[in-house]
């Protein structure tokens, strides 16, 4: 699709500017597990294995930790916790009748000072 401007007498290619924007900013590229594991592995001079090993045994901590109500906390980078939500009366957006919403928790994490220093330069 090429659309002519009148005045400077340009032909923009839209689909083809959309293409190149794609390749150089990767809107929410995600690094995975396997990916993670690669990169400690090499910044630690450890095995593929022994990488997964050690951040499989770090998250086994994390979570038994919040399971048991206790807060994690890593200097520098944030605190992990698990906030509780108490039963509340809620309303279904579609029929606006009264529902009754449960008790839950969710883990929460609140970035440290110098994590979000590090993005607010």
């Amino acid at each position: 699709m090429l659309i002519s401007l009148k005045y400077t007498k340009k032909n923009i290619d839209f689909p083809s500017i959309y293409e190149k924007s794609k390749k150089k900013h990767k809107k929410g590229a995600k690094m995975n597990k396997k990916q993670l594991v690669a990169k400690i592995s090499s910044s630690m001079n450890l095995s593929k294995a022994d990488a997964e090993r050690q951040f499989d045994g770090i998250t086994e901590i994390i979570l038994s930790c919040l399971k048991s109500d206790e807060q994690v906390k890593i200097a520098g980078f944030g605190t992990y916790k698990v906030a509780k939500r108490k039963a509340r009366v809620g309303r279904n957006p579609r029929t606006g009748e009264q529902i009754q919403i449960a008790a839950s928790q969710k883990v929460k994490f609140l970035p440290a000072k110098a994590l979000k220093e590090m993005f607010n330069k």
